[in-house]
């Protein structure tokens, strides 16, 4: 049972949740593949009883890795589509983050969800993926998204006009600081702070939502994922962003963005019952008066 991981340096504090996490996965784990981030943080503290090999960036685990443990927040798991690619290869996120809808597992159940994932006591939710398919060469070939696809000006001082088409229908002109096109994975994320709604992960759908609109008429919409969403962008600047998840690009105003559905979707492990909506009440406190 190959084992990979992969994170940022986290706090010296959770140096002991992550040796008793190593110490029960070496009970049936065969190896170890480690992103060399990760490692260069770890090799001084933890005693590795089982073969590592190390991960360089940009290099992909073995087709036959049993999963991922992503350690870190939401952030640290979005980066590890870097890794898991078009693989399959499922994806425990492990919190030693704030927030963490993504990486569900909490320090104080490291023992109890080790155990469950190397006993395979867990599930797979499978959530849908977006690809920028026009301009296909823009990131290479990780042209992927789990979250969201985002537009944003660069130039503080100035709006653009973003011209949306769905299926080649025209939909709007947006006068905005941006444009989201979100799954409903993502709809917990940045749409969610520009006043999208919150999706359940199964829906198969997908939200545009604009960032500070300029016509406060317009709202976010929802459309089925089998749509094709095309985008030009025009405005008084020559350039913006173009940002996959965390990844971004700059772009000049006569390229044409076509975005649609991944043909594959990222596996998430999920340990214990699947319940999205008590994950979002507990999340965002929601029934919590804090005035008292």
């Amino acid at each position: 049972m190959k084992i990979a991981f992969f994170g940022r340096p986290f706090d010296p504090s959770f140096l002991d949740n992550f040796r008793l996490l190593i110490h029960i996965l070496e009970e049936k784990a065969s190896s170890f593949l480690i992103y060399e981030p990760l490692y260069r943080h770890l090799k001084e503290y933890v005693n590795f009883k089982k073969p590592v090999k190390v991960l360089a960036s940009g290099s992909r685990p073995d087709k036959d890795t049993y999963c991922i443990i992503s350690v870190g927040g939401d952030g640290t798991l979005l980066d590890t589509i870097t890794l898991v690619q078009d693989s399959g290869i499922p994806v425990l996120g492990i919190n030693t983050g704030r927030l963490g809808f993504l990486s569900a597992i909490s320090t104080d159940e490291i023992s109890y969800a080790a155990k469950a994932l190397i006993s395979g006591d867990y599930t797979i939710d499978t959530r849908t993926m977006l690809q920028l398919s026009e301009p296909s060469e823009l990131f290479g070939n990780i042209s992927y998204a789990l979250n969201e696809l985002t537009v944003l000006k660069r130039d503080t001082s100035t709006m653009i006009s973003i011209s949306a088409y769905v299926d080649d229908l025209f939909l709007n002109t947006y006068w905005a600081d941006g444009l989201i096109i979100a799954t409903p994975t993502g709809s917990t994320g940045y749409s969610l702070s520009c006043g999208g709604p919150i999706i359940s992960p199964e829906s198969k759908t997908l939200i545009i939502t604009p960032i500070a609109t300029h016509n406060l008429t317009v709202r976010p919409i929802v459309i089925p994922d089998s749509s094709q969403v095309k985008l030009r962008i025009t405005g008084k600047t020559q350039d913006y962003l173009v940002l996959l998840d965390s990844r971004s690009r700059p772009l000049n105003t006569t390229t044409e963005l076509i975005v649609k559905k991944a043909t594959f979707s990222m596996n998430l492990i999920c340990i214990g019952q699947k319940d999205f909506y008590k994950t979002i009440r507990n999340k965002l406190a929601w029934g919590l008066d804090k005035r008292n």
